[in-house]
C-alpha cells in the first residue's frame, strides 16, 4: 500500500554522494543514482543531507547537487537538506530550493550550540519565510538540541513545519506526537527503527540503506506501513544487520561500502569522515554478502 500524498511521504532516499577519487563530485554519476533509486521504487530523494556529506561541500557544489536531483527525478520528489549553523543561511538554501522547485526541504535545529527553545522557534521561523514545506529533523546527538513532541506540537501549531524526521530512536513519541500534534507527519528518520514508526503510524522514511539495496528496502516499508506483519517481520529481521549501521557514526562508510558491493558505486568520503577500520568493514561486508546471498537487492 502507498498512501503518498505529499511530497514527503513515501521512500525519501537521503542520497550518498558520489565522488571520484580525488573527492570530487561525481555529478553524472549522482543523476545515475538517483534515477536507479527511483526505477527501483523509491519515491524520490533527500540530497544535501548528512549522508550526502554537505558539510563537506562548497556553495557551488551544494547548489549543484540539488539542481541535479530535480533535473533527474523532478522537484516534487526531491527534499532539500538545509542545513546550516545559521538560520539566515539555511533560509537562503530554502530560497534556493523553492527556487529550484523542491517539494519540501529538511531542517535541522540551530546546531551550533545547545540551542534553547526560544532559538529553536525562532529559527524555524526565520527559514519558513522561504514558503517551502519544512520537515524538521530530530537528532539530538549530534545536534545536542532535542525537538520533543511538545516543542514539535508548537512549531505546528504555528504553520512552521509538515513533518518530523524522528530520529531519537524512542518509538514512544510516535504516539505522544499523534496526541499533542495529530496533524504532523511523523516520517522514519533512523533505518533501524523502521518497522516500529511504520506501525505507529509513520507515513515516510527518510531512508539510508536503500542506497545498497533499494528493492527489498521498499519491500519491507511497503509492508510494514500496511502492517502487513507477516511479510514485513522476516525481511526486517534480514535486514536489520544492515539498517543498524544508520545510527552509528559512521553510517556514510558503511552505506557506501554496502553499495560497491551491492554492485552500485559508493566509493570514498571527504575528511574528516576516515574509512572503516578492518573490523567495521569486515562486519559491514559479511552482512552485506548474507543479504545479497538470501536475494535481497
Amino acid at each position: 500500500m502507498d498512501t503518498r500524498s505529499k511530497p514527503w511521504h513515501g521512500v525519501m532516499v537521503a542520497t550518498a554522494l558520489p565522488l571520484h577519487e580525488d573527492l570530487s563530485v561525481d555529478f553524472d554519476g549522482y543523476a545515475e543514482h538517483c534515477r536507479w533509486l527511483v526505477a527501483n521504487g523509491c519515491d524520490g530523494v533527500v540530497p544535501n543531507g548528512s549522508l550526502g556529506e554537505y558539510q563537506t561541500l562548497t556553495d557551488e557544489e551544494r547548489a549543484k547537487v540539488i539542481e541535479t536531483a530535480v533535473a533527474t527525478v523532478g522537484g516534487a520528489n526531491v527534499m532539500a537538506g538545509v542545513g546550516a549553523y545559521g538560520a539566515a543561511e539555511s533560509r537562503r538554501w530554502a530560497e534556493q530550493a523553492g527556487e529550484a522547485g523542491c517539494g519540501s526541504v529538511l531542517l535541522l535545529p540551530p546546531n551550533a550550540y545547545r540551542a534553547d527553545e526560544r532559538a529553536v522557534v525562532e529559527h524555524y521561523r526565520e527559514v519558513a519565510r522561504a514558503g517551502v514545506p519544512i520537515v524538521a529533523y530530530n537528532n539530538p546527538y549530534d545536534t545536542k538540541v532535542d525537538l520533543t513532541p511538545a516543542l514539535l506540537a508548537r512549531l505546528h501549531e504555528e504553520g512552521l513545519i509538515v513533518a518530523i524526521k524522528e530520529f531519537s530512536g524512542d518509538v514512544r513519541r510516535t504516539y505522544e506526537l499523534a496526541e499533542l500534534a495529530p496533524g504532523l507527519d511523523v516520517l522514519i528518520g533512523s533505518d533501524d527503527v523502521l518497522l516500529e514508526l511504520a506501525v505507529g503510524g509513520a507515513v515516510g522514511w527518510i531512508a539510508g540503506y536503500p542506497n545498497a539495496l533499494p528493492v527489498s528496502s521498499v519491500e519491507l516499508y511497503r509492508a510494514a506501513v500496511a502492517r502487513d506483519l507477516d511479510t514485513a517481520l522476516p525481511l526486517y529481521r534480514k535486514l536489520h544487520p544492515l539498517l543498524r549501521w544508520d545510527s552509528k557514526t559512521e553510517f556514510v562508510q558503511a552505506i557506501k561500502l554496502s553499495m560497491d558491493l551491492a554492485g552500485r558505486y559508493g566509493g570514498p568520503c571527504r575528511q574528516p569522515r576516515q574509512p572503516l577500520t578492518e573490523e567495521q568493514a569486515a562486519v559491514v561486508r559479511a552482512a552485506t554478502e548474507k543479504a545479497l546471498a538470501e536475494g535481497l537487492r
